[in-house]
């Protein structure tokens, strides 16, 4: 499934039984886009008591807190195959997270509130209560914003001049992230319109990331540029973010569907 771009392969142990693991290594060989399936993390479909629970592995075969894509996409399988109703609770590393499926195929989901303590955030050697427009090096400056995973969001005036490939991995693995972070480029179109360029802790260049247009919405925000209520485009398609007035977080964006099959020996290896 993919929701706007960003790609994932999604394994319903509901339906299928307990996944052959372990995960990581699994994880790395399902994304793998030339000898595996290709996609931008695994996510698993598991319910805990009579909870429903998100689990999400990145290419690399690390295991991420939360994923704003992934968790439409999760949402919206789960929906259609009866597990949940059309309001439901998803358990994740951030926490218990409200979704909404919507029968246009988008998928409302509430984040929770954004963090901008850097020490919850998971950041060293910043001694302050937030991390806004605060110089980064090379010539950057960044706000800091975590919506369950860490991220940097720095605000470019166009984020078509930028090397992904080269300033992406040296800010994911910036002394002030122990334990990376994703990056983000942002232009500013208007008061209610952002075009945002990512870097994947990860996963690399991807072409959507759905907690981190949260954080670059309260970024913007933080620094003056936009509203609360904004467009995100992004090179996989449009999301809408609404950062609000009690610190929530509300996404939405489709949801879809690429294919279904059974790859038995990728999963056994």
């Amino acid at each position: 499934m993919h929701g706007i771009g960003n790609d994932f392969v999604l394994v319903d142990t509901i339906r299928d039984g307990s996944f052959l693991g372990p995960e990581g290594p699994a994880a790395i060989g399902l994304c793998d886009r030339t000898f595996g399936i290709g996609a931008d993390g695994l996510i698993l479909v598991e319910r805990s008591k009579d909870q429903l629970s998100m689990r999400m592995f990145n290419p690399d075969g690390s295991e991420s807190e939360m994923c704003g894509n992934g968790l439409r996409t999760f949402a919206r399988l789960c929906h259609d195959r009866g597990y949940g109703n059309q309001t439901f609770l998803v358990k994740t590393g951030a926490g218990s997270l409200a979704v909404a499926c919507l029968p246009d195929g988008s998928v409302i989901t509430n984040l929770g509130k954004a963090v901008l303590d850097p020490s919850k955030i998971g950041m060293i050697g910043v001694n302050e209560e937030s991390f806004v427009n605060k110089e980064i090096g090379k010539g950057r400056s960044g706000t800091a914003v975590s919506m369950g995973n860490p991220h940097l969001v720095i605000i470019v005036d166009n984020v078509e001049t930028i090397d992904l490939e080269v300033e992406g991995p040296q800010f994911e693995t910036h002394p002030f992230f122990p334990k990376r972070t994703n990056v983000h480029f942002v232009q500013v179109v208007s008061q209610s319109e952002l075009i945002q360029r990512t870097w994947e802790r990860g996963a690399g260049v991807t072409l959507a990331c759905g907690t981190g247009a949260c954080a670059c919405v309260v970024a913007s925000f933080l620094n003056g540029k936009t509203d609360r209520k904004v467009k995100v485009r992004l090179p996989g398609g449009i999301l809408h973010v609404d950062y609000l007035e009690n610190g929530s977080v509300e996404l939405t964006g489709k949801a879809e569907y690429c294919f279904e099959g059974i790859s038995s020996s990728l999963l056994e290896s």
